[in-house]
């Protein structure tokens, strides 16, 4: 596995593109990625990606983390303490919210099914007991406005989800539009700032909006991701991200991520960090945070909010 330098100080000189994973660089066993605390510089979040086919199954011991079971695309069976739970799933992560299961530290589990899936992680030593959220019972929020728009899934945030440690939310970004957006930072513990390590794992897909207009085959949907460096350390990231893709944020300013013309783009954050309090407190770069207020006489881009449509079987798509 390519690991990124030690961080010796925090303030020490970075390489370009050193906190950015290409798919299945973090490639571990029957995992495509896994992040956690072997990559040097990394303490405080985890996410596990993998692929399963029928009769696989990915396992998942008990050890002192929370998790959260995303399904990406797919249905899946969860086994844990004795029992299981069914995940409804969902086609595509373009197709609106899923439903998820949380699973409390020191939990063992498997996870089978056909698709993709996503395990977000966080060391934790206060146990909470398996939560099973129902698609219909995730908020979606819709975010900016004009080529701001974004839509977001809180399937693991505070006001959803009680959990120990981490903060898990989705984000859409339709074609051409920019997402976390103006750049922030979460570095410093403050008033107005928590500390959280952010994970950024990407998906990336011609856009819902003209899916159904003639693409070549050679069609290669992208995106970008930016991070710069702030006084907690120095970051710097400007990646061009594809399905599979993870950009860390340990510190800094990130954002934004754009979304290439013809492309959606779609990342899953997964956030936790020292402080006590499990919360999500910004500030935005000083030099951008006015863009804000031109919001207020935009609309949200008429595209969203992205959520499921039903074919004439009654299936999901």
């Amino acid at each position: 596995m390519t690991q990124p330098h030690a961080i010796t100080h925090p303030h020490a000189r970075t390489q370009r593109n050193e906190w950015f994973f290409p798919r299945g660089r973090l490639a571990r066993g029957a995992w495509e990625s896994v992040v956690d605390s072997r990559i040097p510089g990394w303490r405080h979040t985890g996410l596990r990606i993998a692929d399963l086919a029928e009769g696989d199954a990915a396992s998942l011991e008990a050890d002192a983390v929370e998790r959260l079971v995303i399904p990406l695309a797919g249905r899946f069976t969860v086994t844990h303490d004795g029992g299981s739970t069914q995940l409804a799933g969902r086609p595509s992560v373009f197709a609106g919210p899923t439903d998820v299961l949380y699973l409390g530290t020191q939990t063992a589990a498997s996870v089978s099914g056909v698709g993709r899936v996503a395990v977000a992680e966080a060391p934790a030593s206060v146990f909470h007991p398996a939560q099973h959220i129902r698609r219909d019972d995730v908020p979606v929020e819709l975010r900016g406005a004009g080529a701001s728009s974004r839509q977001v899934h809180n399937v693991g945030t505070p006001d959803i989800l009680d959990a120990d440690r981490f903060i898990v939310c989705e984000v859409i970004t339709p074609s051409g539009n920019w997402s976390s957006y103006p750049p922030h930072k979460h570095d410093a513990r403050s008033e107005s700032e928590s500390r959280l390590e952010e994970i950024y794992y990407f998906e990336s897909a011609l856009s819902r909006s003209i899916a159904d207009a003639s693409a070549p085959q050679e069609a290669d949907p992208f995106g970008y991701l930016r991070t710069s460096s702030s006084e907690a350390g120095d970051i710097d990231t400007l990646a061009e991200v594809r399905t599979g893709d993870i950009g860390l944020v340990p510190y800094g300013w990130h954002g934004p991520c754009v979304a290439a013309p013809g492309y959606d783009l779609y990342y899953l954050n997964v956030m936790a960090g020292p402080d006590p309090e499990r919360v999500w407190n910004i500030s935005d770069h000083p030099a951008h945070a006015w863009v804000r207020t031109t919001w207020e006489s935009q609309d949200t881009d008429p595209r969203l909010p992205y959520l499921p449509t039903t074919d004439r079987s009654g299936e999901h798509r």
